[in-house]
């Protein structure tokens, strides 16, 4: 049996996305048997409080939720359990993040990155677990932390992050397609479209959501159902009725471009 096999620990996973709770908590499963998962949280505040009660030794914790984030809850958390961020945004992988103070995974989670962060949990735990009778260097491992979530959240301000995974359910799993992937969004009452060239899902985030989410260089709103992704443009065409009409690489489905988004295409 491995060492990370044999290691106990408890864990909180905390994500505003329940399907993406349910992953990491199954690849967790597979990497780690012996961590228990004995929490979760869907936002910044709740995980604060959920955290006082149970003290969890991990956090796995996503950056963007609604109310507070995950950079400013961590700056809370910290003080109490190691951390690590899972994000979709690779911005937040910086430097810092391997100086050991914290980890970082990029969703989607893969499994020889998630082996690797839970080898490196462990090892801290065992430091964790001597530093108590080590008050020093328990408090320079507290002032790393608040210098690297400081950087963090100075980057967080200087930079726009942008989507570059959506989640969409299939049945009773998680597909997460890459926006590189992506031909459009199309509302369709309570739910969007997602149309890549082989096939369709729907989300529940609504397409005002995507449009401030979405790198605006990358993705177009061509009308006021729709979003498509410009490098997925194959040409733009006239009907007989003065119209601006889309074709797409790869797909047959030709899109109406509305007369208050016509300026896109100027040149025609």
């Amino acid at each position: 049996m491995s060492a990370i096999a044999s290691a106990v620990a408890t864990a909180m996973i905390v994500d505003d996305e329940t399907p993406m709770r349910e992953q990491l908590r199954s690849r967790l499963q597979q990497a780690w048997p012996q961590l228990s998962i004995i929490a979760e949280a869907a936002n910044g505040i709740a995980a604060i409080e959920q955290a006082e009660i149970d003290r969890p030794d991990i956090i796995f914790l996503d950056i963007r939720m609604p109310g507070k984030n995950g950079i400013e809850a961590a700056s809370i958390l910290a003080k109490q359990a190691l951390i690590v961020f899972v994000t979709a945004y690779d911005e937040y992988a910086i430097q810092a993040f391997e100086r050991g103070a914290m980890d970082y995974l990029l969703k989607p989670v893969e499994a020889e990155r998630l082996a690797g962060t839970c080898e490196r949990l462990q090892q801290q735990l065992e430091q964790r677990r001597q530093d108590k009778q080590a008050p020093t260097i328990v408090h320079n491992q507290a002032t790393q932390v608040e210098h690297l979530l400081t950087q963090l959240m100075q980057h967080q301000a200087q930079s726009r992050e942008y989507l570059r995974w959506i989640q969409a359910s299939v049945g009773s799993s998680l597909r997460m397609v890459s926006t590189k992937e992506i031909l459009f969004f199309r509302s369709d009452e309570k739910y969007t479209l997602v149309q890549t060239e082989q096939a369709e899902f729907l989300i529940r985030k609504s397409l005002k959501e995507l449009e401030d989410e979405l790198d605006p260089k990358e993705f177009w709103r061509i009308h006021r159902s729709t979003l498509v992704r410009v490098s997925a443009i194959a040409e733009v065409t006239r009907d007989f009725r003065g119209r601006q009409l889309i074709t797409l690489k790869g797909h047959a489905e030709k899109l109406e471009v509305s007369r208050n988004h016509m300026h896109l295409f100027q040149q025609m």
